[in-house]
């Protein structure tokens, strides 16, 4: 997948990507908690506990570019940079952290996620990198109800937190994200991008940006655009946020997995639309996009692979992780990559 000019996104077996041994390889993710097999790439390697589901054999998910990239690491950042972008990854435990009396009632969660994100901030102001593209956070049971609240409440506050401390907008042009449950006793893992240039950030007009949610849905409101697009020389690059059956701001199709699939892809078809009027392109359609997708009941998966093989057809190209998803009612969560040329319009 990708243009022979910038950013390349690949989804293979350990195998496949042992065999290519390409080179400009910026970071790889794995996604059964393991990276046993997986050669020295010189890249950060991202373990996540989350397991692969269907007939996929284990699974990564490889960034690469044909730009000469450069490998290091800031404490406990790790991350491959070329000219232009950076890859980088953390993992923290959540006892790996410590707290003074003032702050005792805030949960080691939030800690952590304050912690990786200060680091994460500090790292990209450091290398020159101020543009924080697209954002991965993998938080163990992330619906779990813990500290008088739920834990990806509290991982929104952690985060909202650090921005705010670092000088960074909390709504607005923010980056493209997801969060995701992981399995208990894994720590907080979050991967990102980020570049020299500002991407174009997009939001889909069904729904209510999340950064403005009502009270509601917790204290400190969830950072995130929809999307964003990154333009590099002759590409562009859609990521399209982890996007779910969600209309305005509420959940809608509860307890019907396939019709949440369903309106999962209206939005990202609405997404797609707004990308394109932004970018003043025609490039971005479903044929396009490659899929992560996270199923809440490994039982679904039947379900939802149907409804995405109707509206993507049967060349689809998606991948299947089980996963908790940030609201208890939602059962199916998307988040896709799109490569294109650039187009003249920009």
């Amino acid at each position: 997948m990708g243009s022979r000019t910038g950013l390349h996104l690949d989804y293979l077996s350990l195998a496949e990507f042992e065999a290519a041994r390409w080179a400009g390889v910026m970071g790889v993710a794995t996604f059964d908690g393991s990276r046993d097999g997986l050669r020295e790439t010189g890249a950060p390697v991202v373990e996540i506990n989350t397991p692969v589901l269907g007939d996929a054999p284990a699974l990564c998910e490889v960034w690469r570019t044909p730009q000469a990239v450069e490998s290091g690491q800031r404490g406990r950042v790790r991350y491959a940079r070329t000219a232009d972008m950076l890859f980088g990854c953390i993992a923290i435990p959540e006892n790996d952290n410590t707290r003074t009396p003032a702050e005792g009632d805030r949960s080691p969660l939030q800690d952590a996620t304050e912690q990786a994100y200060r680091e994460i901030l500090g790292t990209l102001d450091a290398l020159g990198f101020p543009h924080l593209i697209r954002v991965w956070n993998y938080v163990s049971e992330i619906n779990l109800d813990t500290h008088g609240t739920e834990r990806y409440r509290q991982f929104n506050s952690g985060r909202q937190t650090a921005l705010l401390a670092a000088g960074r907008a909390i709504t607005g042009n923010v980056s493209a994200a997801c969060a995701l449950g992981a399995a208990a006793g894994s720590p907080l893992v979050i991967y990102f991008l980020a570049s020299h240039t500002a991407p174009t950030f997009v939001e889909n007009p069904r729904q209510v940006s999340a950064y403005n949610y009502p009270p509601q849905y917790g204290r400190r409101t969830p950072v995130f655009s929809r999307a964003a697009v990154l333009h590099e020389p002759g590409s562009m690059t859609l990521f399209i946020s982890g996007t779910a059956s969600i209309v305005g701001h509420q959940t809608i199709h509860a307890g019907d997995t396939a019709a949440q699939t369903r309106e999962t892809i209206t939005n990202i078809e609405a997404l797609l639309d707004e990308a394109n009027r932004v970018t003043k392109s025609e490039e971005f359609t479903l044929d396009a996009l490659a899929c992560k997708v996270y199923v809440r009941h490994a039982a679904d998966l039947p379900v939802i692979q149907a409804e995405l093989r109707t509206a993507l057809g049967p060349s689809s190209r998606a991948v299947y992780l089980q996963a908790e998803i940030c609201r208890r009612d939602l059962l199916v969560e998307i988040e896709a990559t799109a490569m294109v040329p650039a187009t003249a319009g920009m």
